[in-house]
């Protein structure tokens, strides 16, 4: 099942350079489309990422026990599988929807929350890294800890950065055929042929039960509408609708109340201009495993 996705994903992924009207046209996408998120998600930030999920225009379903994750998993435009809190029926239930999204060619993302200082959620996110996840999407220390290399995070905060977990995010998308997105002060983003990072955003979003965990949702979102774009230029336009989004957000506000409202706000009135004029995304120099470059630009 991995070689198979893997393949998929590598022929499905176009080799130029992210463009910069990308993420302005698979915004318009999603919008026109309004896609299913089915969510297996945070019980902590569950109100505040089906929140945000609407306000950009997609359509969140909270489907996570076992017998319903299956069924519902292929009718769903994208899955988020989020252990934030991973009840044994949850767990159960995201091996079930994993399996049923990868049998219908269905996008899903994982995003592991708190993994590497907790042990069951580390054992279920090691096990779910192996099934073909579209992408990986976390802050740098749960990355880091997925393929054993570091200790993870305290909770659900970065102890790392994401120039430390660059190395890391590129083995894992070798690896595995996937992409990795990497969240912090520059988002790091790369699926082994080009390495991104996206400016866009604000710390107050670091402030906010969910702010982390809501991107991932909308990696989902994106990725289920990304017709003939790459996964990369998908994840890149979720890190860059969003932190356009929080930078509006934060102009209207100072502290992190209002702010999580105003974001809100700010994702359903976002414009495809305001993109285009607003986008900061350059691409990363670094080394890939068999000696490739790609320069900054």
């Amino acid at each position: 099942m991995l070689a198979s996705f893997s393949a998929f994903f590598r022929r499905g992924r176009k080799r130029e350079r992210v463009h910069r009207s990308s993420s302005a046209g698979l915004l318009q996408a999603l919008r026109h489309q309004s896609p299913s998120v089915h969510r297996i998600t945070y019980s902590v930030a569950a109100n505040f990422i089906a929140n945000v999920l609407l306000a950009i225009g997609a359509a969140p379903a909270t489907v996570d026990i076992v017998g319903e994750a299956d069924p519902f998993a292929p009718i769903a435009g994208g899955l988020l599988v989020n252990l934030g809190t991973p009840t044994p029926a949850q767990r159960a239930a995201s091996q079930e929807a994993v399996f049923a999204a990868n049998e219908a060619g269905a996008p899903w993302v994982l995003d592991p929350v708190a993994i590497g200082a907790l042990p069951v959620r580390t054992a279920l996110a090691e096990h779910l890294t192996h099934r073909s996840p579209f992408p990986v999407s976390g802050n740098a220390s749960e990355v880091s800890a997925l393929p054993g290399v570091d200790g993870g995070g305290k909770g659900v905060e970065a102890t790392g950065s994401t120039d430390a977990a660059v190395s890391v995010a590129i083995a894992l998308v070798e690896e595995l055929g996937t992409a990795a997105a990497v969240s912090g002060p520059e988002d790091l983003i790369t699926d082994g042929e080009q390495a991104l990072r996206v400016a866009n955003g604000d710390v107050l979003l670091t402030k906010v039960t969910g702010g982390g965990c809501a991107v991932a949702a909308l990696i989902a979102a994106f990725a289920s509408v990304r017709g003939e774009a790459s996964l990369l230029e998908a994840v890149a336009a979720t890190h860059v609708v969003y932190g356009i989004a929080a930078e509006q957000a934060v102009a209207q506000t100072s502290g992190p109340g209002y702010f999580a409202v105003r974001l809100r706000d700010a994702l359903h009135a976002v414009s495809t201009p305001d993109v285009i004029v607003a986008e900061r995304v350059r691409t990363e120099t670094i080394p890939f495993a068999d000696g490739r470059f790609f320069a900054s630009s």
